[in-house]
Order: C-alpha cells, then structure tokens, then sequence
C-alpha cells in the first residue's frame, strides 16, 4: 500500500464510524467518471485541489459538479490572487500525486476551503491519497477532519 493512502487511513481510523478506503479497477479521469463508477451524482465528488497564494499553498475541496471562483476563492483566504500549483508542488505539499489528492493526510495541515454545495449530498467521495483510491464521507467528516472553511467558491 502506498505511504500516502496509509496516512489517510491512519486519519480516517480516528472517526466514530468504520471508514475505509475504496481502491478502483479503472482509471476515473474526471469527477464524473469517478462519479459513475462509485455509484454518486457528480456533486458528491470532493476534489482536492492545491492552488498557491501569496504565503505558499493552499487546499480547496471543490464539488465534481462545476468549477472553481478563483476571485472567491482568493478572498476565502484572504489573498490577492490564486494560481494552480504544478504537480511537484502538490506532491510537495500534500505528499500525494496529481489524480489522487485526498483532502486529509498531509505532511502538514493546509489551508482549506471546502465548497458549500458538497453540503447538499449525504455521502460525498474525495481521493484517498494515491491514484485509484476514493473514501466515503460527509460533509461535516471533510469540516472536522480537515479544519476547513466552508465557503461559496461555486463559479456562476
């Protein structure tokens, strides 16, 4: 088993209830494959993105079902601008590979804002650490295991 999916394990074994990392037969590309092989509409997917701001990197835990407000994103944080971080810096920084960013498991915690709308789903999916690893969890899960902020970041 990969280092990076033992972290998140490791974090995911402090919760009340069993959860457990799922680990996939195919290559899930987008949300919305990941979406369909896991049984879940596209908005219950959280993905894991690693931007930079203006004091090193950020995470924002974004719904499948649309895209990022980068303007919004940025003053959820308090900085001027966002830019995608490139993979060595995401590996960097989360100790996982671009396609496998689970929002938990890192060296060290990362700002966090978590999407509003991933509210609206009962059981959400976010990466597990490694390419091909998918956890079960809630909304308020993703809040307290990630200290995250819940933020409208949907783009209109």
């Amino acid at each position: 088993m990969h280092e990076a999916v033992r972290r998140v394990e490791s974090v995911l074994s402090g919760l009340p209830r069993a959860a457990r990392i799922r680990t996939l037969t195919e290559d899930v590309p987008t949300a919305a494959a990941a979406a369909e092989l896991v049984g879940c509409p596209v908005g219950a997917v959280a993905n894991s993105l690693v931007f930079l701001g203006d004091h090193g990197p950020v995470l924002i835990v974004s719904s499948g079902a649309h895209r990022v407000d980068l303007r919004k994103a940025a003053a959820g944080f308090g900085v001027a601008k966002l830019r995608r971080a490139d993979p060595e810096v995401v590996l960097a920084a989360t100790g996982q590979p671009v396609g496998g960013v689970a929002p938990i498991g890192h060296p060290a915690p990362l700002p966090t804002l978590i999407d509003l709308t991933l509210a609206d789903h009962p059981e959400l999916w976010a990466g597990g650490g490694a390419r091909h690893t998918l956890f079960a969890t809630t909304f308020a899960e993703l809040v307290e295991l990630t200290g995250g902020t819940p933020a409208d970041i949907r783009k209109q």
